[in-house]
């Protein structure tokens, strides 16, 4: 689901300092992030004295170098074998538009002369002050000073590496309304301007033309047999009419064409009543397998949550979900049930999932009218979670880490569920609640909170409340 951040690589000097450094960098920094999966570009050697950057001149031929290789990557590594020069540095990287990781060479205690030492622990904050003083976001991790190969920086790097990717991944992207939002649903309001002053393009769609275009799919095609099959072999069917097969495999069909005709990045689906009372389906399913598939697909035409999952899945590298706060989980003030019809992942479930027809709203369309859902449970995992509102014209998120437990849940609880774990749910509950969002929230595995918060604040320019 995910493709490794290459970066473009910078190598900073000062004069004082040893530039006999620079040559030993170039070849450690490259091969230690090409070993961890990474592609690397930089200049060649000569193209400046040492193959690093100090002056104002030797910055703009590395700027030129960035616009001229744009698009080929999506972060920067700054680093300094020396001390370092913060006047090329920032005349290499003001207009760069990436995310700057700064890296810092340690010095050794055996080689402190003046002809060895590297002082980069003193030039990363000068480099770190005229960024600030510019205005440019950089990121700088701990240890203060980190060698290419040590286990640390193996670690700064995947973290990095986490946040340029939801940084290219969200700077431009377009999500898909399919549907009007449900009436009853006020929670789930958005603002497309303020989607579009973060480029976040918003592209709406009527379900009428959804419908249409699956009485126009013919059975003997070949792309309704291949998707047919498809979704045979990903879940159990068993006890689903033909007829509701029949119509979710058009569905299926239509939503893969649309994100193909319009390039969307993620989705958010009307999902009732009208796909119950004209279709005789649920899908849920269809959720769950675009989940699956790494395109971010929310329910109930949450836009919100459906940006939030894609963020969520650019930083963790595996599906996200859309799930409500529905339950306390008896007395543990810690934990709750998060829930959803059947739009879960397969693979962040138990085992695999058994479609069923949709138990609550059988009650208002009758039984038979809603087969779809995918029932089953949600496996044990640390989790990121987080959602997104629109305020004033901003873009608002709260961001924050759990686990979903072992712990049962009733046999006859319908849906797809699991016990999370968050530690102080209850006022995570309280600032959720007093913020205005909506009674979704999306999470995906793992623990990225630190990547998401650098990526969303520091470079695309969101507000996130950390709970």
């Amino acid at each position: 689901m995910t493709t490794k951040t290459t970066f473009a690589l910078l190598f900073g000097n000062r004069g004082f300092f040893p530039a006999s450094l620079q040559a030993s960098a170039r070849q450690e920094l490259t091969e230690r992030l090409q070993a961890l999966g990474h592609g690397t570009i930089s200049p060649p050697a000569e193209a400046t004295r040492h193959g690093a950057i100090e002056t104002p001149a030797e910055g703009e031929i590395y700027a030129n170098f960035l616009r001229e290789h744009r698009g080929e990557y999506s972060g920067v590594v700054l680093c300094l074998p020396n001390f370092g020069d913060e006047t090329g540095a920032i005349a290499a990287l003001k207009d760069c538009g990436v995310p700057i990781l700064i890296q810092a060479y340690p010095d050794e205690l055996d080689r402190m002369a003046p002809a060895l030492r590297r002082d980069a622990f003193c030039g990363k904050f000068s480099i770190m002050d005229v960024f600030c003083q510019y205005g440019l976001p950089f990121t700088a991790l701990k240890p203060h000073t980190v060698h290419p190969n040590s286990p640390a920086f193996a670690e700064n790097v995947d973290f990095f590496d986490r946040v340029c990717r939801v940084h290219s991944g969200m700077k431009e992207m377009t999500v898909g309304a399919i549907g009007a939002r449900t009436t009853a649903f006020k929670t789930v309001r958005i603002d497309e301007l303020a989607l579009q002053r973060h480029n976040i393009t918003m592209e709406t769609f009527d379900l009428s033309g959804v419908f249409h275009r699956m009485k126009l799919l013919g059975a003997d095609e070949a792309v309704f047999k291949d998707k047919a099959e498809a979704l045979r072999n990903y879940t159990c069917w068993a006890g689903t009419p033909d007829p509701s097969f029949d119509q979710i495999v058009r569905l299926a069909v239509v939503l893969d064409q649309m994100v193909e005709e319009c390039g969307l990045d993620a989705l958010a689906l009307r999902c009732w009543v009208e796909m119950q009372e004209q279709l005789g389906i649920s899908p849920c399913v269809l959720l769950s397998a675009l989940n699956d598939s790494g395109m971010a697909a929310a329910c109930e035409v949450d836009v919100g949550n459906a940006v939030t999952m894609y963020g969520l899945q650019l930083a963790t590298g595996k599906p996200s979900i859309c799930l409500d706060w529905n339950n306390n989980y008896g007395d543990e003030e810690d934990k709750c049930i998060l829930f959803h019809c059947g739009s879960v992942a397969q693979s962040l479930m138990v085992e695999r999932g058994t479609i069923s027809d949709h138990a609550i709203l059988a009650n208002a369309v009758g039984e038979g009218c809603s087969y779809g859902c995918n029932e089953g449970r949600i496996a044990p995992t640390p989790f990121t979670f987080s959602s997104m509102l629109t305020d004033a014209g901003e873009l608002c998120f709260y961001l924050g880490e759990g686990r979903f437990t072992e712990d049962p849940i009733p046999d006859d609880f319908f849906g797809c569920a699991g016990v999370a774990e968050i530690a102080q749910l209850q006022d995570v509950l309280q600032t959720v609640g007093y913020l205005g969002h909506r009674h979704h929230t999306s999470v995906s595995p793992g623990h990225v909170s630190g990547a998401l918060l650098e990526a969303w604040e520091k470079y695309l320019g969101y507000d996130v409340t950390l709970v």
